[in-house]
């Protein structure tokens, strides 16, 4: 074996390109990369060579070699950081999340461009900023641009010619290119600044909407140079919180690392013009006996691999020990000179020790959440052995049927994912085929619409949202419950879903594949998590149900007045929100409502 290994890298090209360990097994435990492969794999087997002890591990375990000849440096970098996504090499540090992480795309082949949330890059012309760290970061750096600049969130085809704007032109979120209010030269302002606000650019924006300022108000414009300054006087305000260097040439991306034993943080501040535009925060993986300048290297080389901007100055903690080659691979890929530096003293220092404190809570937070995720984990476990459940129940199903007084019956599915309430999956149900008083009727009905449009979805691949399956079904209730969801399954032919409930008395749990209640200790975490999932089925459905009988009560009293049909009962709810909101209004409100005459307002006035 050492012979092979020895032929392999005795032979190998002295040419740049990506090389792989792997174990007895031909499992990949490792993935480098070098612009002369012959010298670098034959570093790893030279005696005289000091490795580090991560290394010497990863050495002991290494029975395999492969390489992939590139012809260029850069390409070297950009094969390991997709094979190191592709594989996870335990012995990598490597970005921990393997999802494509979120950018916000402005789509150029437009004359009305949308700004939205996107996880994939392509070569469209389109301009893109990111990656954020997460969904809800960029999303939050979207409703401030939005709140910043008037640019549009609808996808309806802009044709100039509408007859009324909406809501966001009113509270001057869109200019209305829609009704032809804003032309598309201004729409192209917007967007503009837009650009040049991502960019960190923000001393521009304030001086294009300045000008623009001062050209409405020449014009008498009043209204619109009234916009303008309350615009220019928000984005003064940002600066002023987020302004931390004076020099107007500072664009700089600050990186720290915080590693524990077993786990990374990495910090990711953005500095432009002086300002922070933004910062991000990655979970980093493989770090184990890596020193931190190893980190710091790994990070570059995958970060920088997925993003389209970078500025000319990364500040780090430590130099990496290829410094050298990873700014030769920053100039080639960026088309510019990026200089990696460590700062000592001043406002830069300053900053990274900022970013260092950042760094060591986002550690100490991850640290958190994996002690709460093996917690959660033990959890779902010991509910899987006490159910008998053939998998870990990961995603747990739980429905409820509320009927209060025989009236506006509703049922309610929530959705529990790792132990963790998955609030966007809940759905709601308005009982449709039973009539009467019968909540095992209502159950199957739930359950049919439910599990119906489940197998209906199957083929449709996990785009669909009722594709999901579920690891258990939870009902509210006791076997009768149980029996009805049997039923159902069996009627519908799925076999693959397990099935139980839970009867509030005494906190029995039952399933169809163990006789008699199954009980769990008082103090179990898995009957905890029973009930706080069985707890929020039945408030979502209480919460639905008086929110469809505080409507039907509205719909009944305006139901006797004659004059006020489906239609102009629906404006007023909408208008005013509520029976008590219409019976505040006074007769020129009511008057405001289409189809609503100065004598029908009477009428309503003197019936509510």
């Amino acid at each position: 074996m050492k012979n092979d290994l020895k032929r392999i890298y005795v032979n190998a090209p002295k040419k740049p390109g990506v090389y792989l360990m792997k174990d007895e097994k031909s499992q990949i435990l490792y993935v480098g990369k070098s612009v002369n492969l012959n010298a670098r794999l034959s570093s790893y087997f030279t005696r005289e060579r000091k490795n580090e002890p991560k290394t010497i591990a990863l050495l002991q375990k290494v029975k395999g070699l492969e390489y992939i000849i590139t012809d260029t440096e850069r390409e070297a970098f950009l094969l390991e950081c997709q094979l190191i996504k592709k594989h996870k090499p335990w012995y990598n540090v490597r970005l921990k999340d393997d999802k494509n992480y979120p950018y916000i795309k402005i789509d150029n082949s437009e004359p009305y461009p949308l700004v939205y949330i996107t996880r994939k890059i392509i070569n469209d012309g389109a301009a893109y900023y990111g990656p954020y760290a997460n969904a809800a970061s960029v999303r939050k750096t979207l409703n401030l641009l939005n709140r910043l600049f008037p640019y549009r969130s609808c996808t309806k085809k802009i044709t100039g010619k509408d007859d009324r704007a909406c809501l966001d032109f009113y509270i001057n979120r869109c200019i209305a290119p829609c009704t032809g209010a804003g032309s598309e030269t201004e729409y192209a302002q917007v967007i503009e600044q837009v650009k040049l606000f991502l960019d960190g650019k923000r001393d521009k924006v304030l001086l294009s909407l300045t000008q623009n300022m001062v050209t409405a108000a020449s014009g008498l414009e009043f209204e619109k140079a009234a916009k303008l300054r309350d615009q220019i006087d928000a984005i003064t305000q940002l600066n002023e919180e987020q302004k931390i260097l004076h020099s107007s040439n500072n664009d700089i991306d600050f990186i720290s690392i915080a590693s524990s034993e077993h786990e990374s943080w990495s910090e990711v501040f953005f500095v432009r013009n002086g300002n922070i535009i933004g910062r991000n925060g990655y979970a980093v993986d493989g770090t184990y006996l890596t020193p931190k300048s190893k980190i710091i290297e790994a990070f570059i080389e995958q970060y920088y691999s997925n993003v389209t901007k970078a500025p000319k100055n990364i500040m780090v903690e430590e130099y990496p020990e290829t410094s050298q080659d990873l700014e030769a691979w920053l100039y080639e890929k960026f088309s510019k000179p990026i200089k990696i530096s460590v700062p000592k003293r001043g406002t830069r220092k300053k900053i990274m020790d900022l970013v260092a404190k950042n760094s060591s809570k986002g550690l100490n937070d991850l640290s958190l959440s994996l002690v709460n995720f093996n917690r959660d984990h033990n959890t779902l476990k010991d509910l899987q052995e006490r159910l008998e459940l053939p998998k870990l129940p990961n995603r747990i199903e739980c429905y409820d049927i509320s009927n209060i007084s025989g009236t506006n019956p509703v049922g309610s599915m929530v959705v529990f994912n790792g132990g963790k309430a998955i609030k966007s999956e809940y759905r709601k149900f308005s009982i449709k085929t039973v009539d009467q008083i019968d909540d095992y009727m209502m159950m199957k009905e739930v359950l049919l619409r439910r599990f119906s449009n489940y197998k209906e979805s199957k083929g449709k691949g996990a785009s669909s949202k009722w594709a999901q399956c579920p690891d258990l079904v939870l009902i509210d209730g006791g076997k009768g419950h149980l029996a009805v969801a049997v039923q159902v399954m069996l009627e519908l032919g799925i076999s693959e879903i397990p099935l139980s409930s839970i009867a509030k008395q005494n906190e029995e749990i039952y399933t169809p594949q163990i006789k008699g209640p199954i009980i769990l200790p008082r103090s179990s975490q898995a009957l905890y998590l029973v009930q706080r999932i069985r707890d929020e089925a039945h408030r979502f459905a209480i919460t639905f149900h008086r929110n469809k009988r505080s409507k039907s009560m509205i719909y009944s009293s305006l139901d006797s007045i004659v004059g006020v049909g489906p239609k102009k009962k629906q404006k007023l709810i909408s208008k005013f929100g509520s029976l008590k909101g219409i019976a505040q209004a006074d007769i020129t409100d009511l008057i405001s409502v289409p189809g609503i005459t100065k004598e029908l307002a009477i009428i309503i006035k003197q019936s509510i």
